[in-house]
């Protein structure tokens, strides 16, 4: 019964690139496709079930086929499957992530993402470079005829840089600092990012929180160095207003915000396994990027609340008799926790140079496992898993 309530009793996944949608009613909502009808709109599809009329909003150029909606299954434990297909004239662009933003001789402000309390100010960049991605070291090892000469060397940032990582800035600390931020000795942990080479011996680490909160936006690269991650940060211009994305639920900013960085790496460095690690360089989730072309959206049913992952759009509308949702971009992804023990999976992922590190810390990690795992629990059972792996959407 508890599997049941947390299912969406509609579930509508539609594919850009093939061009095909397919629509999942809980039996409770339709149970006999004769009381099912589907029709297209102005970027919408109506769908009609016994008690009421659903209709979702949807993108700009994507458009249902009309006569094309077929039952390929009805299960009296899951539902209704019912196939579309669509007319696509403009496909649906994914959204930068913060990384993509930012440019040079602009003033940028820094809050943290939980309490919005600015931590750096007016910060003017000269230069805005990217750092080499994480297996750099591993691939000056195969092609060098000698001794890596990068080796033990830190890439650092000068005045006026901002060195962009997979997850993280790299920014130089100011006498602002000391009023908006706070240092705290972590554990000793083995460093292994990108631009320190092969493991090293523990070292200790400290941490940087934020002074209001106490949420750890990152850690110190080096003296005056500040290592900062993009999911514990809201970056805006001086001159932008930053009100909506300001108020955001941690979920969804953490949601987007990894969503946006797996489609940039997978887009301009063919990178489609990722292991996000946290800062002592252990695999926490391995997580496969199948595609990011999916319009996504489900209605919990009867409670009209939207699910906490698998959008039901940000304008959901209720009426006595009336429901509708909008479908939201997304990523589709295969998960697997590696924590608090190892698959046995982890294993040939880590001694595999195709697999792309991502570092977080281990509080967001923890975060992103609870936002897969309600995200899996929300879809059709049949769903839910691809072999050994879990399956779950992350909103764009």
């Amino acid at each position: 019964m508890e599997e049941i309530h947390k299912q969406a009793g509609m579930f509508l996944e539609l594919r850009q690139r093939l061009q095909t949608g397919l629509l999942i009613l809980r039996s409770d909502v339709a149970g006999d496709p004769s009381e099912v009808t589907v029709s297209g709109g102005e970027s919408s599809l109506q769908i009609k079930v016994p008690t009421r009329m659903l209709p979702v909003a949807l993108p700009p150029g994507v458009a249902l086929t009309e006569g094309s909606c077929r039952q390929v299954s009805n299960t009296g434990e899951e539902g209704l499957h019912l196939r579309l297909r669509l007319q696509v004239n403009q496909h649906t662009e994914a959204p930068g992530s913060v990384m993509k933003k930012l440019g040079v001789k602009k003033s940028y402000s820094f809050s943290c993402q939980r309490c919005r309390e600015r931590v750096l100010t007016e910060r003017v960049f000269q230069r805005v470079l990217p750092l080499p991605n994480g297996n750099w070291n591993t691939l000056v090892e195969d092609w060098c005829c000698h001794a890596d000469p990068f080796a033990n060397r830190k890439l650092l940032p000068r005045p006026g840089d901002c060195l962009l990582g997979d997850t993280y800035f790299l920014l130089l600390r100011d006498s602002q600092c000391d009023q908006t931020l706070r240092q705290e000795p972590s554990p000793a942990h083995i460093d292994t990012s990108h631009n320190q080479g092969s493991p090293q011996k523990p070292s200790r680490v400290t941490s940087v929180l934020c002074r209001a909160c106490g949420a750890v936006l990152g850690e110190t690269a080096a003296a005056e160095t500040l290592k900062l991650y993009i999911t514990e940060l809201l970056v805006k211009r001086s001159d932008e207003d930053g009100e909506a994305i300001g108020n955001q639920h941690r979920w969804l900013f953490l949601e987007q915000t990894i969503a946006a960085r797996l489609v940039e790496l997978s887009s301009t460095q063919s990178m489609f396994r990722f292991s996000l690690q946290t800062p002592n360089g252990k695999a926490f989730i391995l997580l496969w990027l199948l595609n990011s072309d999916s319009l996504v959206a489900s209605l919990s049913w009867p409670d009209v609340c939207g699910d906490s992952s698998i959008s039901t759009g940000d304008d959901v509308s209720v009426h006595a008799e009336h429901l509708s949702c909008g479908a939201s971009s997304a990523v589709k992804v295969l998960y697997l926790p590696c924590a608090p023990s190892p698959h046995h999976i982890t294993d040939a992922w880590e001694k595999d140079v195709s697999v792309h590190p991502l570092i977080l810390p281990q509080t967001t990690c923890q975060e992103v496992i609870q936002l897969l795992t309600c995200s899996n629990l929300s879809l059709p059972p049949s769903l839910r898993r691809m072999n050994s792996y879990q399956v779950a959407f992350m909103r764009l």
